[in-house]
């Protein structure tokens, strides 16, 4: 299977299936000297684990993270560092009534129409615990960045039709509530919401929000490999997300030029913006503004109730979805966001070392 590997310099290649003994990712290119222990990637991979409440996933997995190399007497070594992180509570027999049919949402079809196989347990390679190894990924490209003083702030925008408006954000309630929501009023809101979606045997999408604080101007190439683009493509490469806006975005399409540039000042030696209506980008460059991204996420596709499909053989049926299913995928996707973010930064960080020949000569000299 081709695709599993992302990045040019910094890249992660994540491996395993939902119903498999394990499943991981082995991160290359992380520079050697960076701390890192097992906790540090704990604390990222607690934050999308299941079985935390009843907006997630009943299925109870520890989620511990297991460092196999790349790391010796706390620090990264340079070569490859690979982590597993053993499944624990798989329960593949609520899938075997339905082996044979399509789940209408979900990528059995178009497995079926690629590969000619598929493990039909869970869905497999896509499964959303695929997103188990990217997380741990993320956690060391996060670790590096923060190094460097570019920190990641992520967190549920909106639920349904449940949206916090741009000055309502309380980012100290993003953790004292079980929806990653900095608000604690739309919280409220959005939890009686989910409870009717519960009792309606239905499922909810929304959107999350990230942004990136720190990032110096000049990162990101300016055709193909540009910010914006980076960023869109790996956080599109998450199966539930349907859509991606940077700064504005849609928004923009129905703005002015007077009103969607953001005017430019001296503040002494710097250069700054007035608004940031662009993201934090322009041409495909971060600009050094604070970097805006929205991912919009669909409800899950695995609901309760009777849905119409097709089987293998193309004949029309109709299935219920059993197992353990989120009512919302929103909130453990945040960190799953956060973690794709990371890990095309830090990619194009990497990258940008090489855009000029003085940043060559001087870290040469400095050998």
């Amino acid at each position: 299977m081709a695709g599993s590997t992302l990045g040019t310099l910094f890249t992660v290649t994540t491996w395993g299936e939902s119903h498999g003994a394990a499943l991981g990712a082995v991160v290359d290119g992380c520079p050697a000297g960076l701390s890192l222990c097992e906790e540090d990637i704990q604390k990222y991979l607690d934050r999308r684990k299941p079985g935390q409440g009843k907006y997630t996933t009943a299925r109870k997995e520890g989620d511990r993270a297991q460092i196999l190399s790349g790391v010796f007497e706390g620090k990264t070594t340079g070569t490859p560092i690979s982590i597993i992180i053993e499944n624990e509570d798989q329960r593949s027999r609520d899938y075997s009534a339905i082996k044979d049919c399509c789940r209408p949402g979900h990528a059995d079809y178009t497995f079926d129409q690629k590969y000619g196989i598929r493990d039909y347990r869970g869905g497999g390679r896509s499964s959303g615990r695929e997103t188990a190894g990217r997380v741990a990924a993320g956690a060391v490209a996060a670790k590096m960045l923060a190094e460097l003083g570019i920190h990641f702030t992520t967190y549920t925008k909106a639920i349904g039709d449940i949206s916090i408006p741009d000055g309502a954000y309380d980012f100290s309630q993003i953790t004292e509530n079980p929806l990653y929501m900095p608000s604690r009023s739309h919280a409220e809101l959005a939890a009686a919401f989910l409870e009717e979606c519960i009792q309606k045997q239905d499922s909810a999408g929304g959107v999350i929000e990230c942004r990136i604080d720190g990032l110096p101007a000049g990162i990101g190439e300016p055709v193909f490999g540009k910010l914006d683009a980076s960023l869109a493509g790996a956080v599109m490469s998450i199966g539930a997300v349907k859509g991606v806006e940077i700064g504005d975005g849609f928004g923009a399409a129905r703005s002015f030029g007077s009103l969607n540039n953001d005017p430019f000042y001296a503040d002494g030696p710097a250069v700054r913006k007035k608004t940031n209506h662009a993201g934090g980008t322009l041409g495909g460059i971060s600009d050094g503004s604070t970097v805006i991204l929205r991912a919009a996420v669909k409800p899950t596709p695995s609901i309760s109730r009777e849905q119409e499909t097709v089987d293998r053989n193309g004949n029309n049926v109709r299935i219920f979805i059993h197992g353990r299913h989120d009512p919302v995928i929103v909130p453990r996707a945040v960190v799953v966001v956060e973690a794709m973010a990371a890990l095309t930064v830090a990619d194009l960080l990497m990258v940008n070392m090489s855009s000029r020949l003085s940043g060559i000569k001087k870290f040469y000299r400095d050998l």
